[in-house]
């Protein structure tokens, strides 16, 4: 990630820290060259740069691997920096401070022209790779993906995808039933994660599907082969098997309530990791957007295309962990640490984000007790209204 952050010294005094493991506080974090250089606990500092409102949690920031669009932004209309620059501001303002913006299931030119721009957008704050969902998926579980661009990449497909292994931490989601094992190799190699998602795997092609390096699975239960008796499907295999980190999408509607509590009693705050899945309509007042060639309409809350289809999600991280406490009935802790802490392990950032521990990227956000952010910090550099509006 290029955005080393500021060279500025700011200290940010709290009466309350999470520090990716633990409620503390009061206390004083002091950032430098974008690090977090030490915390003190004790009676806040009284001349820090910014007093934090009495009632605020300093957390590490959220961190969102699967995002399509925001601000009326959606990265296959716009696979541009501008377009890259919008997404995030978007998220930012609700407490994302890294994303892997998400192209779904397009041409290859589409894949090409992101993969040409990616290098660039890296330097944006916020960008801490790409996500790339599909082309190579299981029609039988397309969700609102266009079935007739689902295809096993070609050469040129493949050096396009190829070319985000050293772009930042980037993944790409594949059904693994769908392509060779050597593909999977090859894209591993290339230096991207692998989840699987879009598929009508078995649990026994999932598992040997893990033993090649595939280490994620995209939005759990949704878009996959089912838990039966006989055939665990993906869903099973990712309930059982430990070495697979699930994102999920915790707004009430892509996944009933009952199964957010199975799947977090399975994997825990450690494997399991929020997702929002966003549209374009984050950040906006709109109601309505395109979806190559097709409108997608938002009613309470729930887009869905002409046939009823959900097609991704109208959700933000804060509202992620809001419905994570709520839904869930878990401590606000364990919601943080599948908002932070897990995805930072599941992208291999473990040692830079997701604690407020020294040496670490001062990538933080501020919350108050009605799920508000009260400003952002990307190494070190807070966000303008944000952070202003933190001080007093």
């Amino acid at each position: 990630m290029g955005h080393a952050g500021s060279s500025v010294s700011l200290t940010i005094a709290t009466q309350h820290i999470f520090d990716g493991t633990d409620m503390r506080g009061p206390g004083s974090v002091r950032i430098s060259k974008g690090r977090i250089e030490s915390i003190a606990f004790g009676e806040a500092e009284a001349r820090a740069s910014i007093h934090l409102p009495a009632d605020a949690i300093l957390a590490p920031g959220f961190i969102d691997i699967q995002v399509n669009g925001g601000g009326g932004v959606l990265l296959n209309d716009q696979p541009t920096e501008a377009g890259v620059r919008r997404i995030v501001e978007a998220h930012r303002k609700k407490g994302t401070t890294g994303c892997l913006p998400t192209l779904i299931t397009d041409r290859g030119e589409v894949i090409e022209r992101l993969a040409a721009v990616a290098q660039a957008c890296l330097q944006i704050p916020g960008v801490l790779g790409f996500h790339l969902e599909g082309p190579a998926l299981n029609g039988s579980r397309k969700g609102i993906h266009p079935e007739v661009e689902m295809r096993v990449p070609n050469r040129r497909d493949l050096a396009a995808i190829r070319s985000f292994g050293d772009r930042g931490r980037s993944i790409v989601t594949l059904a693994p039933e769908c392509v060779p094992a050597s593909m999977i190799d090859e894209l591993i190699g290339a230096g991207l994660r692998i989840a699987a998602g879009h598929s009508d795997a078995t649990a026994a092609e999932i598992g040997q599907a893990a033993d090649r390096g595939v280490s994620g699975v995209t939005h759990l239960f949704n878009a996959m082969s089912q838990l039966n008796a006989r055939e665990p499907g993906l869903v099973g295999a990712a309930l059982q098997d430990d070495r697979l980190f699930a994102g999920i999408i915790c707004d009430g509607i892509h996944v009933d309530r009952a199964g957010l509590r199975v799947a977090f009693r399975c994997k825990g705050r450690d494997r399991l990791m929020l997702i929002t899945d966003a549209m374009p309509l984050v950040g906006t007042n709109d109601r309505q957007f395109m979806l190559q060639g097709r409108q997608i309409t938002l009613h309470e809350n729930r887009l869905t295309g002409p046939d009823g289809t959900l097609a991704g999600a109208h959700l933000t991280m804060i509202e992620a962990v809001r419905n994570a406490v709520a839904l869930l009935e878990i401590p606000l802790a364990d919601a943080l640490i599948m908002a932070s802490r897990t995805p930072a392990a599941f992208l291999g950032l473990e040692a830079e984000l997701g604690r407020i521990a020294p040496g670490y990227r001062a990538d933080l956000v501020a919350i108050n007790p009605n799920f508000e952010v009260v400003g952002t910090w990307i190494g070190g550099v807070g966000s303008m209204d944000e952070a202003s509006e933190a001080s007093h």
